[in-house]
């Protein structure tokens, strides 16, 4: 049984609980991370760290206080030593931090459980994030905009990575309605450039340069911060800009960026091929980068894992999608 740190305890996962009165569930009142490992080791841990902390401040969750970055640090490590032995051999850890502001005030000292900050580690393995992406890197994503808008930095900044997230459900919704498959949202902002996905940033390539949203209306990922530094290893240029759908459909190539799966190619949008529709050399080159910088073939490992047996499938969304029927 996989154990969650929970609050100073490590627990069953099953018994890793918070309040229904607590903040999160009354008001989305939550920030979290979520890392990945390379052969079971964490991977930009600090650059997740110093965002989670960023957010606490931002939204004014006395984290520190509590627990501070190095301690959280420390105990992230404990709880996946703790739950090793529960994993495959080439599983990676996948590590979920929550953190509530806890009890809203009317409900503390009345329901009788705790009314501090609730701070939450759980490790689960990465594959059942990645599972059926391993086609994704031959085929590629066709990016499909939806109705629904990124929500602007001017009502709610969105470099914050909180739990109030309904419009990326809203917008997977709306795209799990299209024919066809390998379908994910990309998202305009209210001035109709691009933005983002619903949990990944994307890029496009233009003449061999990288392009890429501007950070104003998106959230500023780990994983886009690294295709920077290696970008710049290799030598090609990358810029900040708006983008808007014309200039997507007239790029050479495309592609996400995430946690879990570093890259997978965009090799559409909208149905229209971007490019000659399949991943392109500059997105292949930096995969191989990424590949080669961390020790694994991160490719070959995400499709081993389309062989293994597969877990119940349930209709219920996903990160990245909405399952329809």
């Amino acid at each position: 049984m996989r154990k969650v740190f929970f609050n100073g305890d490590f627990v069953d996962e099953s018994e890793a609980r918070i309040s229904i009165y607590d903040s999160a569930l009354m008001f989305g009142d939550m920030i979290f991370e979520m890392t990945r490992s390379f052969n079971k080791r964490q991977f930009m841990l600090r650059a997740h760290l110093e965002r989670l902390y960023a957010s606490a401040k931002y939204l004014c969750i006395d984290l520190p206080s509590v627990m501070s970055m190095e301690e959280m640090e420390m105990q992230i490590l404990r709880t996946i030593e703790i739950n090793d032995s529960e994993f495959e051999e080439d599983d990676e850890h996948r590590i979920l931090i929550d953190v509530s502001r806890g009890l809203l005030s009317i409900y503390q000292d009345v329901v009788g459980t705790h009314s501090g900050l609730n701070i939450v580690i759980a490790d689960f393995p990465l594959r059942w994030t990645v599972e059926g992406m391993g086609t994704l890197f031959d085929k590629g994503i066709n990016a499909v905009i939806p109705s629904q808008r990124a929500i602007p930095a001017s009502l709610i900044d969105p470099k914050v990575k909180n739990r109030s997230r309904i419009h990326y459900l809203m917008a997977n919704i709306e795209v799990s309605q299209v024919s066809g498959d390998n379908n994910w949202a990309l998202l305009l902002d209210t001035d109709n450039f691009i933005a983002e996905g619903t949990g990944d940033n994307f890029f496009i390539v233009k003449h061999g340069k990288l392009l890429t949203p501007e950070p104003r209306n998106i959230l500023r990922g780990i994983s886009r911060d690294y295709v920077f530094h290696l970008a710049r290893e290799l030598g090609i240029e990358y810029k900040e800009c708006n983008l808007d759908v014309y200039d997507v459909v007239n790029a050479d190539e495309a592609f996400m960026t995430g946690t879990p799966f570093c890259m997978l190619p965009v090799t559409s949008l909208n149905g229209i091929a971007i490019g000659e529709g399949r991943p392109g050399p500059i997105f292949t080159t930096l995969l191989n980068a990424w590949s080669e910088s961390v020790n694994v073939d991160i490719v070959k490992q995400i499709k081993q894992w389309n062989t293994v047996p597969k877990m119940k499938k349930y209709d219920a969304p996903s990160p990245y999608k909405f399952k329809h029927k």
